[in-house]
């Protein structure tokens, strides 16, 4: 059964524009206001970015929090106000002394579990606002550190620039690295943390996501011309349905023609299933999504449910 206009689309991301800017496109593509996306990612960023489309923008609070990978470029030496390159350059010092050690040695230090101070240029809201709005004013921002996961940070290759790699002719090194972490962490922090760590500084000059989850960046369309349009057919065909995703993410509860009916009407259903607070995927005799349940003393639990009108067609 196809829910045409209902799931959820993988976006590749290009440079330059927002992921509030996909969210618009999608918009135009689908023919509907009611769209959203789970992680954002900065304009100088690029790759996965995951679009939920009308009802299934539902699922997307359970997509925000899984693992991240990104494919990263960090350069030594030079430091910026938002530790990538779109921030202007605060200093810079000569890497000629950085050893291959030395680097390994840092990144195995902001390896496993770790306290991160998230980047002063966040979207994390201080007092009701955001920091990058604050910094943009030029208030001292001061976040607290949080602990995340960095689960991967692999140097895929290295490359020393020549004397013209900074303003005052500095030498440089440059990283390209790919990292897993958990949701919630900072790429330009870790970027940052390990040029001071080195005591030369460190900042992005490129970022990649490539897969959240079980999903990946090869999956996804991609826009079109100046104005980064979506392509509707494609967009449509590309569509996820939200059964796929969620039988993807949780353990599956295949519910009978009447449990589907009495879950849709809010009805307390009785299951044979070992206690599971959730999410589990009620998935209908059509293979469609009714909802994601929890289950506690034989006796299934909305968590989100789908429209019956949606799902019962």
């Amino acid at each position: 059964m196809t829910l045409v206009n209902s799931g959820i689309l993988l976006v590749d991301k290009p440079q330059g524009i927002t992921s509030h800017d996909v969210v618009s496109r999608a918009r135009r593509a689908f023919g509907t206001k009611k769209v959203g996306h789970a992680g954002t990612l900065d304009p100088m960023a690029t790759g996965l970015l995951v679009v939920g489309v009308n009802s299934s923008t539902r699922l997307l609070t359970f997509l925000v929090g899984l693992d991240k990978t990104y494919e990263a470029t960090i350069r030594l030496g030079v430091s910026t106000t938002s530790d990538d390159a779109d921030g202007d350059v605060t200093s810079t010092t000569s890497t000629r002394s950085v050893t291959q050690d030395q680097i390994a040695a840092g990144i195995d230090l902001l390896t496993g579990r770790i306290e991160q101070v998230p980047t002063a240029v966040s979207a994390i809201k201080v007092n009701g606002r955001r920091a990058y709005d604050l910094a943009r004013e030029g208030v001292d921002v001061e976040l607290k550190a949080r602990p995340v996961t960095v689960s991967r940070f692999d140097v895929l290759a290295r490359r020393d620039t020549t004397s013209d790699g900074t303003p005052d002719g500095s030498p440089t090194i440059d990283l390209d690295v790919v990292v897993d972490c958990s949701s919630g962490t900072y790429i330009r922090a870790l970027a940052r943390d390990l040029g001071a760590g080195l005591g030369v500084g460190g900042h992005l000059t490129a970022l990649r996501r490539t897969a959240i989850g079980p999903f990946d960046v090869s999956a996804a369309v991609r826009t079109a011309g100046e104005r980064h349009d979506l392509d509707p057919g494609e967009a449509v065909a590309r569509l996820l349905r939200p059964a796929d995703v969620a039988e993807r993410l949780f353990p599956v509860w295949s519910m009978s023609g009447e449990e589907s009916v009495d879950l849709g009407h809010g009805k307390r259903v009785r299951v044979e299933r070992a206690d599971d607070e959730g999410p589990v995927a009620a998935i209908t005799p059509d293979g469609a999504l009714a909802g994601l349940v929890a289950v506690k003393a034989g006796v299934a639990r909305p968590i989100v449910n789908f429209p019956t009108d949606e799902v019962l067609k």
